[in-house]
Formats: structure tokens, C-alpha cells, sequence
């Protein structure tokens, strides 16, 4: 086969399919479309690989690095069209071929609005897509604070404008999720220079909010999302009452569940369950919530985001079955591709397959690393 822009074929590979490895396969690519792959001799001579592995392209649901990028410092405010190029680069480099970029709407902690950066944000990718300079897919993800005073308005503006495709409910209150201690929060906002007067001041007013705005936001956001078709994601249910409320709104994921009791009631509702990859990578939550990998053994582990980290989804697949010999690479691969593609309605991509998008990883493993070597999505090298 001719090793065009978008045909080409792999040979001498470890290919990674939904169901099992082969050792020593091929993999034929037409059109930017898998067209056939086997295992032992390719029907004709292709790109020898030298036995490296074969994954599908990763997909990533929840990645907080494009703010990193746009703002690197306090204050700071990058130019967002190179903000944007840059952490396009990294989410491919890290075998990322669609990612669901994600925009906080609503005011911040400190009652500062997001408005300006949000459309700032907004406006660079829409003009890096047109002008065909992304190399991943990007797909919108609204993190939506259903406290806060303006987080409708946002969303009605944002969807009236832009496509949106994954809508995550979002409840940073002191008292609430993640957040059930509030001496949590406290330690958490309190490295923002804030004192304890200020602590206390924001959380009343967090408090008011809170009583103010939370259900009757959820409410419409719910309803926007059905109205437009969006997915749904629920983020840190603690409590069964969280999750029975998720299931009424037809939530779809439950993003970082803080506690196994809610990961169990989200796994047996439907609802796939969504941890970070740094979680995994690292052994356990930075804020002390449940262990990723404690989910994994309990079988209720369904999906996998990057978080902060875009290079620690595919640490954590390749770090998950040497950790717990029960879950079989392929089983592990499907946190971070078939299962979120499924997930958000991606029914084109997140396995080798014949007949699916020829979004590809090839990965060398150095003493157990999985390091990336090369990215083809929908055929095209793009890294």
C-alpha cells in the first residue's frame, strides 16, 4: 500500500484491540479510515514498526490545561491563539486525538467573572479550527458553577454562538462535593492570600449563592442540555441523594465521584464513572477524596480524564493492569478511548476496527514508559 497523507500501512506491531493484544500484527489505513488489520504477515509490505504498540487515539473529557497555557502565571493572560496552538501540540504529543476542551462558565470563588476569557478562549479556538491549524479534534466541555449569578447567561450566549457537546453540573460551595469539609476549602482557597477574615466572608457569601441559585440553575442547565442534545456530566457526587439526582437529570458520567459509595450507586445506575488519570499515576487523590485505582479494583472504573496531567492517561493505561493483573491492557485502553468515544456519543472512533476513523497512537514502551512516537488522526500524521 502507498504511504500517501492518509493511507498507508503498519507492520511488525503489538496491536492493542477491544478484546485482546496481537503480538505481532498489521494494520492497513485507507482514506483516513482503518481498512483491514490482522495478525502475523501483512498481505503487503508496509512501515515496520519494529514491534511497537498500536493504540487507538486517546479521547479526553476533562483537561484543565488550556487555562495553564492561557494563563501561566496569576494575572497573566497569554495571547490565547498561541495559548491554544501550544496546548493543542501537548494533548497530541500525549497521543490525544479528540479532546473536549474545557471552559469554566460562571464567576470565580472571589466573585470575579470569567465573562472576558471565556469568549477570548472561545474565539481562538474557533479560529484555529477554521484556519485548519489544530491537530487534535476539539470538542467543547462547559464546566458550569450552578451557583454562580451568571452562569445561565454564559451558557444560553455560549450555545447560541458555539457548539457545545458535554455540559458537566459543577457545585464548589463549601459544605458541598469535594468540599464537604469546609476546613478543606479553607486550605484550599486559603493559599490564595486570602486570610481567615476573608475565608469566612467568602464563605457566607459562597453559602448565599449557594441557597440562592443552585437548584433552580441546575434545572435549566439540565433543560438546556436536552434541548440541544448535550451530554450530561455530573461532577463529584459524594452521596447516594447526589447520584439519585444525577440519574432524575439523565446524567451520562459522573465526574470524579469523591467517595466509593457514590462510585457504586453512579456504576449501577448506568452512569460511567470518571476519574482523573493523576490520580492513578500517583496512587491516590491530591484532596484526600477516594483512590482511582481502589475504584479500578472494585470494577467500577469506567473512564479516565488527563485532569492536569494530559500525559498521565496513557501512564495510568499501561500503569493499571501491572498494578491489578485482573484488568487486561485492553480493558485498560478502553478508559481513555472506547469508553469515553462511547460515553459522548462518538460511536466513529476509540478502537481498532475495520471501518472506524484511523485516529492512531504508536507507543514505545522504555522500561515500562509508554513513550509516544508518532499520532495519526483520521489517517494524517499529526505528530
Amino acid at each position: 500500500m502507498t504511504d500517501t497523507t492518509d493511507s498507508f500501512l503498519l507492520e511488525n506491531a503489538t496491536l492493542v484491540l477491544p478484546d485482546r493484544v496481537v503480538e505481532r500484527g498489521w494494520i492497513a489505513v485507507a482514506a483516513g479510515r482503518i481498512a483491514d488489520l490482522g495478525e502475523g504477515r501483512a498481505p503487503e509490505r508496509g512501515i515496520d514498526i519494529g514491534g511497537d504498540t498500536v493504540l487507538p487515539g486517546l479521547v479526553e473529557l476533562h483537561t484543565d490545561h488550556l487555562e495553564s497555557h492561557f494563563c501561566p502565571r496569576p494575572k497573566v493572560r497569554w495571547h490565547p491563539l498561541s495559548a491554544v496552538m501550544a496546548y493543542d501540540a501537548q494533548i497530541v504529543a500525549a497521543g490525544i486525538t479528540t479532546v473536549f476542551d474545557s471552559l469554566r462558565l460562571g464567576s470565580d470563588f472571589d466573585n470575579k467573572s470569567l465573562n472576558s476569557d471565556l469568549w477570548v478562549l472561545a474565539d481562538a479556538i474557533e479560529t484555529a479550527a477554521t484556519a485548519g491549524h489544530l491537530r487534535a479534534e476539539h470538542r467543547t466541555h462547559l464546566r458550569c458553577e450552578i451557583s454562580a449569578s451568571d452562569v445561565i447567561e454564559q451558557a444560553e450566549a455560549y450555545v447560541a454562538r458555539y457548539a457545545a457537546h458535554l455540559i458537566s453540573l459543577m457545585d464548589h460551595t463549601p459544605g458541598q462535593r469535594q468540599f464537604r469539609d469546609i476546613e478543606i476549602w479553607k486550605g484550599f482557597y486559603g493559599g490564595r492570600g486570602n486570610d481567615a477574615a476573608e475565608l469566612d466572608a467568602l464563605i457566607e457569601r459562597r453559602l448565599s449563592l449557594h441557597a440562592r441559585n443552585a437548584v433552580a440553575h441546575r434545572r435549566r442547565l439540565v433543560a438546556l442540555a436536552g434541548e440541544r442534545g448535550i451530554v450530561l456530566a455530573s461532577h463529584d457526587d459524594a452521596t447516594p441523594e447526589h447520584v439519585a439526582e444525577a440519574v432524575s437529570d439523565g446524567v451520562a458520567i459522573a465526574e470524579f465521584p469523591t467517595t466509593a459509595e457514590a462510585a457504586h450507586a453512579s456504576h449501577r445506575a448506568g452512569i460511567r464513572v470518571m476519574m482523573g488519570g493523576p490520580n492513578v499515576v500517583r496512587g491516590g487523590s491530591h484532596s484526600g477524596n477516594v483512590a482511582a485505582e481502589a475504584l479500578a479494583r472494585e470494577g467500577v472504573l469506567d473512564i479516565l480524564s488527563s485532569d492536569y496531567v494530559p500525559a498521565s492517561l496513557l501512564l495510568a493505561a499501561f500503569d493499571l493492569p501491572r498494578r491489578l493483573p485482573a484488568i487486561t491492557l485492553p480493558q485498560a485502553v478502553a478508559t481513555v478511548t472506547l469508553n469515553p468515544a462511547r460515553a459522548t456519543g462518538l460511536h466513529d472512533r476509540g478502537a481498532l476496527g475495520a471501518g472506524l476513523r484511523a485516529d492512531l497512537v504508536r507507543v514505545h514502551l522504555t522500561a515500562g514508559t509508554p513513550i509516544v512516537r508518532s499520532v495519526w488522526r483520521e489517517g494524517r500524521r499529526v505528530a
